[in-house]
């Protein structure tokens, strides 16, 4: 995942290599493979070790673009990866849906940020129907297929798990 850090201006790759357990990952950051424990994990911040040093990333801003934290003392803004929407939308198996797939299903478990479609509504391929949010990201679901908006089973607010059915669209 690309990342660019406002304070700096340089662009970096970073990427989760391994999932070890226990919270404990194996990452590479700019080709270097790190290791990462997260020790705690709570809505603004979060605890961390990295190659046996200790860290505290405090979130100060998010929103789908970009996101501030707190590092040890230092303010840091960053872009979030400028494909994000794109990725998710084909990690969601929409790209590879056919017109016959009438469910739209979250494919990250979240909270409800807002619906912004209606039954009856004709929505079109790529439609934003709704945000979700999850660890502090905020990330738009998009219709599937062209079609029209044939139940709503989510409420604003209200929290959704993988693959849960949030919509149907025939």
């Amino acid at each position: 995942m690309e990342f660019k850090i406002e304070n700096l201006g340089n662009t970096f790759d970073a990427e989760i290599v391994q999932s070890l357990g226990n919270s404990e990952y194996v990452i590479k950051i700019q080709e270097k493979e790190r290791n990462l424990k997260i020790l705690n994990m709570t809505s603004n911040k979060i605890e961390f070790m990295l190659d046996n040093s200790y860290h505290v990333a405090k979130y100060l801003d998010n929103n789908t673009a970009k996101m501030t934290v707190v590092v040890d003392g230092l303010q840091i803004t960053f872009d979030k990866h400028s494909e994000l929407d794109k990725i998710v939308y084909k990690n969601s198996g929409a790209e590879s849906v056919g017109d016959s797939q009438i469910s739209l299903r979250s494919q990250i478990p979240g909270r409800v940020v807002s619906i912004n479609a209606n039954v009856g509504d004709k929505v079109k391929k790529g439609d934003v129907l709704c945000v979700l949010e999850s660890m502090k990201m905020q990330i738009s679901i998009k219709s599937h297929k062209d079609g029209l908006i044939n139940s709503i089973k989510i409420k604003q607010g209200a929290s959704v798990a993988k693959n849960d059915v949030m919509m149907e669209i025939e």
